[in-house]
């Protein structure tokens, strides 16, 4: 049996995550976020609801009791809850952690889908998600960050990696493959420890997305 906290339950990736995990009887999930009311129709004998603060350390702290793999999926004050997860995290001793993070980070988006991107990203949103990265790489955790491509709804897994230091591919994917990426590393917490994953669709290289 495995133990899973989803930190920001319910935003879209998450909630494609979670009916992808719950696919898998050996998962036990516990959904944390703002207003649990949103997610309280999933409460099961393997689900748990709770309504919490992802920048609290208590409220972390109380959600990771037996919890063997944190997937955090979160929006916001980023950079904050970066640090609040990583101290909570230390204070349980609780080691594996898939953080979702975004494209453009590290500066690794080649050529005009680069340039684009940034000035889509303006206003200092590429910097708090790379302070959080940062956070999240200089800590002891056993950890996988994920940077996706420009997400979109279509109803397909497709999807290829590449690794921090590498050029980005691709403009786009979908979110229901970034769920399942999210799905197999549960299923196998050994994979990518330590790594940050660029992760987008084959053959999608162009100058934005084809759907922008």
């Amino acid at each position: 049996m495995t133990n899973v906290l989803v930190l920001g339950a319910h935003g879209q990736i998450a909630r494609l995550a979670t009916d992808q995990l719950l696919a898998n009887p050996d998962n036990h999930l516990t959904l944390f976020l703002r207003n649990a009311d949103r997610l309280a129709d999933k409460a099961s004998d393997r689900v748990k609801v709770i309504d919490g603060d992802a920048g609290s350390i208590d409220d972390l702290k109380a959600a990771l009791a037996g919890i063997d793999v944190v997937y955090a999926n979160l929006a916001g004050k980023i950079e904050d809850e970066a640090k609040a997860v990583v101290s909570a995290m230390d204070a349980t001793g609780v080691k594996r952690l898939i953080w979702i993070s975004t494209l453009g980070i590290y500066d690794e988006v080649p050529g005009a889908y680069g340039k684009w991107n940034h000035q889509m990203l303006d206003g200092g949103y590429l910097e708090t998600y790379a302070a959080a990265a940062k956070t999240i790489e200089g800590s002891d955790l056993d950890y996988t960050i994920i940077r996706p491509a420009w997400l979109s709804n279509h109803d397909e897994i497709d999807y290829e990696t590449t690794k921090k230091g590498e050029p980005f591919k691709g403009t786009e994917v979908s979110r229901k493959s970034i769920a399942a990426l999210v799905t197999k590393l549960v299923a196998d917490p050994t994979q990518a420890i330590h790594e940050s994953l660029g992760v987008n669709k084959p053959n999608t290289d162009g100058d934005k997305p084809a759907w922008q």
